[in-house]
């Protein structure tokens, strides 16, 4: 993969995730690919509305935090994706996270800090 500089990331990053835009993150059971694939769904999942500040050094990071109740079990590591709307809508991005791993349980409410969703150019 090619290398950008962090000014060329940033601009990059700020088309794609307008700051101060609210879009969408959501729970996947396994790569959500180019298309979103493998959401979530049962128990009282929902899509949850996150917001990004100005890109810098080449990633983004949350400005808000995000909490997702009354999740149905789940065996392994949960991805993210962050999406244009709360249902449906265009999938825009996503990735492995380090702030779920291994199962969860039914019922369990699964958060997120603010700055814990770091979308990046690599």
């Amino acid at each position: 993969m090619a290398d950008f500089p962090a000014a060329s990331a940033d601009t990059a990053l700020d088309a794609v995730l307008v700051p101060a835009t609210t879009y969408y993150l959501s729970l996947h059971t396994a790569d959500p690919g180019t298309t979103g694939a493998n959401e979530v769904t049962g128990g009282s999942y929902a899509r949850q509305a996150i917001t990004f500040g100005s890109a810098s050094g080449g990633s983004k990071a949350s400005t808000d935090a995000q909490s997702f109740s009354g999740m149905p079990a789940e065996a392994g590591n949960l991805w993210v994706g962050i999406w244009s709307a709360s249902t449906g809508g265009t999938f825009i991005w996503g990735d492995a996270t380090a702030a779920v791993t291994g199962p969860v349980a039914s019922g369990a409410t699964v958060d997120f800090a603010i700055g814990a969703v770091t979308p990046a150019m690599s």
